[in-house]
């Protein structure tokens, strides 16, 4: 029986009320790595961007959030064969989530599904739909695939 792995989850920058008077906001940063196997880590990023967004966000942002990085880590995780890294930056005028993996430089697109296809490709049609910004950057190896979510916590 394999021995599961603990998976370190990397905060930075300071809290809303972290901030000494005067002081510039710093931006603050969400950083996991999740491994192709993890199919589970999905439901435990979720929860630890929720947690990341709760005195940065409001709600409705922390919904859409969450949404759009499950959408992004499980097609990462069901497309290539390697992991992923989820990156979240925050500072109080948007929100950017980068999924990088490791393996696929195949540009993802959204696409039309059919009714055939169930409940598949709709995932970047969310995107499109919720995010303010997304895109999709080559990298040297593999892609990343990020969303941005404008106006911080009311």
């Amino acid at each position: 029986m394999a021995k599961r792995q603990k998976r370190a989850t990397v905060v930075e920058g300071r809290g809303p009320r972290g901030r000494r008077p005067g002081e510039a906001s710093q931006p603050a940063r969400m950083r996991r790595r999740v491994g192709h196997a993890e199919r589970s880590a999905v439901g435990e990023v979720r929860r630890e961007l929720r947690e990341f967004l709760r005195h940065r966000s409001g709600q409705e942002q922390t919904d859409a959030a969450e949404l759009l990085v499950s959408e992004l880590v499980t097609n990462a995780l069901i497309h290539t064969r390697h992991g992923a890294v989820v990156t979240a930056t925050a500072t109080s005028a948007r929100l950017r989530v980068e999924v990088q993996d490791f393996a696929s430089e195949d540009l993802p697109a959204p696409y039309v599904p059919n009714a055939d296809d169930g409940t598949h490709g709709r995932g970047l049609i969310l995107v499109r739909s919720l995010a303010d910004a997304w895109g999709v950057e080559a990298q040297a190896l593999g892609k990343t695939v990020w969303f941005e979510l404008h106006g911080g916590r009311p």
